[in-house]
């Protein structure tokens, strides 16, 4: 991930698909620190988001250490 000003990339992860990116934004995601306040069950209960980008959101939250909420 690119640093822009000091601050670092917040968008949603490349390659997750159209259907993926209209279910989040709908939904209202559009940052990547949003996923740290749900489930991954939460996510895919959204209407176009599968596994795949599930998966790329998952890795993308890893590499800025970050995880998804399980704990609800």
């Amino acid at each position: 991930m690119n640093q822009k000003d000091g601050a670092l990339e917040t968008e949603l992860p490349k390659g997750i698909g159209k259907p993926a990116e209209r279910a989040l934004a709908a939904a209202g995601y559009k940052r990547l620190e949003q996923f740290t306040r749900v489930s991954e069950a939460d996510i895919l209960k959204l209407h176009g988001v599968g596994p795949k980008a599930l998966g790329l959101i998952r890795q993308a939250l890893v590499e800025k250490g970050l995880a998804f909420n399980e704990k609800q």
